[in-house]
């Protein structure tokens, strides 16, 4: 059983979700310590388990083969959704691949939670997981998904939200946006604002606890992508024009350069068009 857990407030958590804690034989969780407090909060003495991203390649087969042989295991995240950014997605594909039935009880969701009171548009969204730590890596994550018609979700750290709020102030500057932390805790915050408004009041903060991102669509007429050719925008232009100067056409050119960089297609074509780049005479 898959069961989600509250995201701060102990009271957050389902009397469905408490019935499968209680009956289960064994509860597998991302940090016993955690799991132990929603356990002692609620009077359950369920055996606990560690299954985390350092021991889940040893413990997922063991875990599907008591499974098996019929063990009730009740899978935890430290908050939320197991599967969902957490190792808890490889048991689950695991069981699913051994032909065990999965069942899924829901519950508190940050994301959700943070989509929902940040006022932004919810006819569609994306959910990225956590953004790449490296700041080219992370521009370019943010440019692969800058020009989808949904609202942008992410999980951050509260040290590195600084420095992704101004990643998303370069690649999408004119976007509104807004920042939930703490949720469902006594100290919860939802900041909203012009994403560069927001990226400038968070810098120099010292946050504190886990962050959700969110970043609206783009406007009407907007281009997804920053207007500013940087340094990777200039080596994939120089990719470009190698390509070209190989005889392709400029559309297969454009599909070449992307293979080669490993960038969007539609990433390649802006930069051509506002890099001016032509063919070689």
């Amino acid at each position: 059983m898959v069961c989600a857990t509250p995201i701060g407030n102990l009271g957050d958590v389902t009397l469905r979700v408490l019935d499968a804690l209680r009956d289960a034989d064994v509860i597998a969780a991302e940090d016993t310590r955690v799991t132990r407090k929603l356990l002692s909060r609620y009077d359950i003495h369920t055996p606990l388990e560690p299954y985390h991203a350092k021991n889940l390649v040893a413990r997922t087969p063991v875990l599907v083969e008591r499974i098996v042989a019929g063990t009730v295991v009740a899978l935890v995240s430290d908050a939320g959704m197991p599967g969902v950014s957490d190792p808890g997605a490889h048991l689950v594909d695991a069981a699913i691949e051994a032909g065990v039935p999965v069942e899924v009880l829901p519950g508190a969701s940050a994301m959700i939670t943070a989509l929902v009171a940040s006022g932004l548009p919810t006819h569609a969204f994306y959910f990225g997981g956590f953004l790449p730590r490296k700041a080219g890596d992370r521009r370019r994550a943010l440019q692969k998904v800058a020009d989808l018609d949904a609202t942008l979700l992410f999980y951050e750290s509260p040290r590195r939200t600084a420095a992704t709020l101004a990643s998303v102030a370069e690649v999408m500057p004119h976007r509104r946006a807004a920042m939930a932390r703490e949720l469902t805790k006594f100290f919860e915050e939802v900041a909203r604002a012009p994403v560069g408004e927001l990226a400038a009041s968070v810098a120099g903060r010292e946050l504190k606890g886990e962050v959700v991102l969110v970043i609206g669509p783009p406007q009407a007429g907007e281009s997804g992508a920053s207007q500013a050719i940087g340094s990777d925008d200039a080596a994939i232009l120089e990719v470009y024009a190698s390509v070209l100067a190989e005889g392709l056409s400029r559309r297969d050119a454009v599909k070449e350069t992307a293979r080669r960089s490993g960038a969007p297609r539609n990433t390649v074509y802006d930069l051509v068009t506002r890099g001016g780049a032509a063919r070689p005479s």
